[in-house]
């Protein structure tokens, strides 16, 4: 006897195969079979007529670590209603561990308020303990973030390492990996990890290769200098050997959309040289950032404190300004959507307050992050939507949503979450396989679970098989789809009506009964 049985299905097992006509035995935390179960009995039989079966979907560049939602919001809901089983945390050079002290957390706080945080952690092991304590929904797995190690070291500086401190970040992250760490991560984009040169990375690197874990990366830029940074990553895994993952990749800025045909070239180029190189992309032609990426890159180097205290120098302030002019950024699609401000500020474009201001937009960019401590996210209407197309029917890439898990109840806080958390999986299926018909169910459904599972090495998961873990989600193909908007992003996706986290139902009939079944996964 089953403790589920699922009939009437189409099953899509995860491996890019052709869907076929079965059922699905569940037995504890596992799936016993697939095939005619119509002589067995089960304590729970679900009819399953019109719907695909498919694995949980694994988000593999997910943040619900670092908007601290895994320990704030559990339940991680829009996730859930996504059809997403895994996690994966520590992406873009930040992680929760392993922490050098417990100071270090307030890396993070450029997208969360931990100010009244206490840790009881500073190594991954111990760190993963407490996400088990926390009891999420779904699955929770864990990158070490490079600029977590680096601030630990240098704190607010920004500056290069010497080879003792660059062994101390080393020592760190072996113990990382030993104690359950998937692999490595950079964001050097990001203010602390700038200085980081491409022999340190690749020193890292080295050690994620010996473990058999993957890098992956927030590559420098991804506008004007897209190229130059895919080289450089390239360039990290061809010397070492690792596994190359680029997170999120795109072409921002209206100018650069072109250099999407050179950068999938240039990765390809690599493929075909033997690298194990890949990328994931959120379905969507708005991206988010903090505010001050918009700022000159030495005017937040030191840190936080450092950046507010130039911005307050009147004689500086000008200098920041005319810099930021020069470079002749169109702001008419930066929206503030998260700020510590009043929030009648969030849903505003930059270039409607500065008007509304009578000043400049650059002057109000330094305003803005002066009053609000530095702390202001913003939505940017900056990609090209037939690049997204391009870059989703590629057979490299993996579907993620460079997002984290919310409630619609967070809508009272004011802040102006992007949609992809809410919508990311479900958008692809709905627009792009079913209306647009630019990539078969097969085919995305493996972007989602067994190509991310493969690529992450996360075992007996991914797939539809005998003896897996029994991640799997129930679809009406007719019906899958996101309704989140930049406008109005608190909406849960329809068309998911069962999802199953290691065997036991978590969402039935198309609502999460509040079930909090998700395991930590070390490697």
């Amino acid at each position: 006897m089953y403790d589920v049985i699922i009939k009437n299905g189409t099953v899509i097992n995860g491996l890019g195969e052709p869907m076929f006509g079965a059922d699905v035995g569940i037995e504890e935390d596992k799936i016993r079979k697939i095939g005619d179960l119509s002589g067995e009995t089960a304590e729970k039989i679900i009819d399953a007529s019109g719907q695909y079966i498919a694995p949980g979907f694994i988000d593999v560049t997910n943040h619900s670590d670092t908007y601290w939602r895994i320990f704030s919001n559990p339940e991680l809901e829009s996730l859930v209603y996504q059809g997403v089983t895994t996690i994966i945390g520590g992406n873009c050079g930040s992680s929760l561990a392993p922490l050098a002290n417990h100071n270090m957390i307030k890396s993070i706080r450029k997208w969360a308020d931990v100010s009244q945080t206490n840790l009881n952690w500073l190594k991954m092991g111990e760190f993963l303990n407490e996400v088990e304590r926390s009891r999420l929904s779904i699955n929770f797995a864990t990158l070490v973030g490079h600029g977590t190690l680096r601030r630990g070291i240098v704190r607010d500086e920004t500056r290069s390492l010497n080879s003792h401190e660059i062994d101390v970040m080393k020592d760190m992250l072996k113990g990382a990996l030993k104690e359950g760490a998937l692999g490595f991560s950079t964001g050097l984009v990001y203010t602390h990890a700038k200085q980081a040169d491409k022999e340190e990375i690749a020193e890292l690197a080295e050690i994620v290769k010996k473990r058999k874990g993957v890098y992956t990366t927030h590559i420098r830029g991804e506008s004007y200098d897209l190229i130059e940074s895919l080289e450089e990553a390239i360039e990290v895994a061809r010397s070492t050997g690792v596994a190359l993952q680029i997170s999120h990749i795109k072409a921002m800025g209206e100018k650069n959309w072109h250099l999407i045909d050179e950068a999938i070239n240039l990765i390809e180029s690599a493929k075909s040289d033997g690298i194990n190189i890949d990328f994931d992309v959120y379905p969507y032609t708005s991206t988010g950032s903090v505010l001050y990426i918009f700022l000159p890159d030495w005017v937040t180097e030191g840190g936080r404190e450092m950046m507010l205290s130039r911005l307050r120098d009147s004689e500086i302030r000008k200098e920041v300004i005319e810099d930021m002019k020069r470079n002749n950024f169109d702001y008419s699609k930066v929206i503030i959507s998260i700020s510590s401000l009043n929030k009648e500020l969030n849903r505003k474009r930059i270039v409607d307050i500065a008007r509304i201001q009578g000043k400049s937009v650059e002057e109000a960019i330094v305003d803005i992050l002066i009053a609000s401590g530095g702390r202001v996210v913003t939505i940017m209407e900056i990609l090209s939507e037939k690049n997204v197309k391009k870059i989703i029917q590629h057979p490299f890439s993996i579907v993620s949503s460079n997002g984290a898990g919310y409630n619609t109840d967070y809508k009272k806080s004011g802040d102006l979450v992007h949609p992809r958390n809410f919508g990311s999986f479900p958008r692809v299926l709905g627009k792009y396989v079913r209306e647009e018909k630019i990539l078969s169910w097969e085919e995305a459904i493996y972007k989602m679970s067994g190509k991310p599972a493969k690529k992450y090495g996360l075992k007996k998961r991914g797939s539809l098989e005998k003896g897996n873990f029994a991640d799997v989600v129930i679809f009406n193909p007719e019906k899958v789809k996101d309704l989140s908007t930049v406008d109005d992003p608190y909406q849960y996706a329809k068309g998911v009506s069962w999802v199953f986290v290691n065997g036991e139902i978590i969402m039935e009939e198309g609502k999460f009964n509040g079930s909090r079944a998700g395991r930590v996964i070390r490697k």
